[in-house]
């Protein structure tokens, strides 16, 4: 199949208003009055982002969900996206059938639709550009965190850096319930989308945690001028993960990444779908102690170069 067969048979059912069924050179992106567009793009690769061997759909609910979780830090609401798929030249039908019907899933959950892309062929990479909508002037910066804040983290930490050990021969003495858990959450992150409206209501600052919770923590702290301190004990982590790691949960956690969960800086007290793991106060950087010991962090999180 051609190219522009592939994008009428497997495509265009995904468009949406102003995708003129993709076959224009370009979209119309319907404008919401009275609203800030928000625009984000992220690209997910074989070999760094997932296993060639992981399921087709899995892989499209990924390189999709990586973008709906930064518009959903940024407190906005999700919309329209732009795909461009790199293809090998072996990929079969099937796969492509597999992997569409990922995006018509996500699409139904997440109100969004596809407005165009592109397509080749090479080693088989994804990448998405995700469009949504804030109030004017309402969308959450990383540079807004203040000298008395908590810091509060949604969801549990760790678990897709569970899942990845896992891909990588550890673990093998986990149930299969517990490695099924940790597995489907590498391959399919589970961004809080519906919290965006809540976010915008209570956070000073924010951004999604996808290199690694003191990684990104320390991209608010350079931002906003302040220092952040984390309280290992208080970071929420699955059942599964502490078993999989036992002592060194909180430290493998916290640097893993991948977790595509919202870190934000608030006032202090506020009970949510959301955990209290920390403060800002003055100075640089982030720390990060275990039951009021300071815990020395080699390495905060992944580095992509």
């Amino acid at each position: 199949m051609d190219e522009f067969g592939l994008i009428a048979k497997y495509f265009a059912p995904l468009a949406g208003a102003g995708a003129l069924g993709l076959t224009d050179d370009a979209a119309i992106l319907p404008s919401r009055p009275g609203h800030d567009l928000i625009v984000t793009t992220d690209t997910v690769s074989e070999g760094s982002d997932f296993f060639p061997y992981d399921p087709p759909d899995t892989i499209a609910q990924k390189a999709l969900r990586v973008n709906l979780s930064d518009l959903a830090a940024k407190g906005a609401q999700p919309a329209h996206y732009l795909l461009n798929l790199t293809l090998p030249h072996a990929v079969r039908e099937d796969w492509l059938a597999k992997f569409t019907a990922g995006l018509a899933q996500d699409q139904k959950e997440f109100g969004v639709s596809l407005l165009g892309g592109d397509t080749g062929a090479g080693l088989l990479s994804v990448t998405v550009t995700a469009f949504g909508f804030v109030p004017p002037g309402q969308m959450v910066k990383r540079s807004g965190a203040r000298i008395g804040d908590a810091v509060y983290v949604t969801g549990t930490i760790g678990d897709s850096g569970g899942g990845l050990a896992l891909l990588k021969g550890q673990g093998r003495d986990l149930d299969d319930a517990s490695r099924d858990y940790l597995l489907w959450r590498y391959r399919v992150p589970q961004p809080p989308v519906d919290f965006a409206a809540r976010l915008r209501d209570i956070a000073h600052a924010a951004l999604d945690v996808s290199d690694g919770l003191i990684a990104d923590l320390g991209h608010i702290a350079s931002s906003s001028g302040v220092r952040i301190i984390v309280e290992g004990e208080r970071v929420p982590l699955a059942e599964q993960v502490k078993a999989l790691w036992g002592a060194d949960a909180c430290l493998r956690a916290v640097t893993a990444g991948d977790d595509y969960q919202i870190a934000f800086t608030a006032p202090p007290g506020l009970s949510g779908p959301f955990s209290q793991i920390g403060r800002v106060e003055s100075g640089q950087g982030v720390g990060l102690t275990l039951n009021g010991k300071q815990i020395a962090v080699a390495k905060p999180g992944y580095k992509h170069f």
